[in-house]
């Protein structure tokens, strides 16, 4: 651990305990977990695990948004997923990581020392059975993730995309029941290479979006969900 991390009771205030693997926990499950769990920040670009190097923990995520990245044959980055808030990272029973994981928001999250953690599975045969349950999900949404990349439009996918983004990291109301403003946390460039997609084209869609009354762009990175039904049927929803 180092100095960002604290030692208060980790779940007395979790905002995504109801959402996350501990919200379906037993008080005994809760319980062990608790003993080890330690809050850590990350600011905006700080990394938490690298790729190759030794896996030593695993983490609920509890606001924020981080990348998972992998480095392509020629050096450069590529995004192969993104963690929202009750999202479960790092890798139960690897000696290495095999990905890049990168804060791309200020960030907190609950974290647990791996081989403790493994323990902890061990003794507690459900708790085991539910986080495979949460990994298997996970790969659900790679795959369908993957389907989407290769069968819909760019249209769909952005709309999809902002959609995702608005439900998942989070986003304020200027009126109640009023449309949703949040901040994207990637650049155009990093949100064309999630989507497979270039960046003059995740502009140009943007654009057509904010014509359309669908979104407003109303700061650098904020995005408005003016018109979410609109967005939906862009989306194929």
């Amino acid at each position: 651990y180092d100095a960002t991390m604290t030692t208060t009771t980790p779940c007395a205030d979790c905002a995504v305990r109801d959402r996350a693997l501990c919200g379906v926990l037993s008080d005994d499950e809760l319980a062990a977990l608790n003993a080890l769990g330690r809050r850590r920040t990350l600011v905006r670009g700080e990394t938490l695990v690298w790729a190759g190097g030794e896996s030593v923990i695993c983490a609920n995520l509890l606001s924020g948004v981080l990348k998972l990245v992998a480095a392509t044959a020629d050096g450069r980055e590529q995004i192969v997923g993104l963690f929202y808030p009750a999202d479960f990272i790092g890798q139960p029973f690897a000696d290495r990581s095999d990905f890049t994981v990168t804060a791309l928001t200020e960030a907190e999250l609950c974290i647990f020392p791996r081989e403790p953690f493994e323990r902890v599975l061990a003794d507690h045969a459900r708790m085991e059975r539910l986080l495979l349950q949460r990994t298997m999900a996970a790969l659900t949404d790679a795959r369908a993730r993957m389907l989407t990349l290769a069968r819909r439009s760019a249209t769909e996918k952005l709309a999809g995309f902002l959609l995702d983004m608005a439900d998942r990291a989070g986003g304020c109301r200027a009126l109640p029941g009023g449309p949703v403003t949040f901040d994207l946390p990637l650049t155009r460039g990093q949100i064309a290479d999630v989507l497979g997609m270039t960046i003059e084209t995740v502009s140009r869609q943007l654009t057509r979006m904010k014509t359309a009354g669908a979104i407003a762009l109303p700061g650098v990175r904020a995005v408005t969900l003016s018109d979410r039904a609109q967005v939906e049927a862009l989306a194929g929803r």
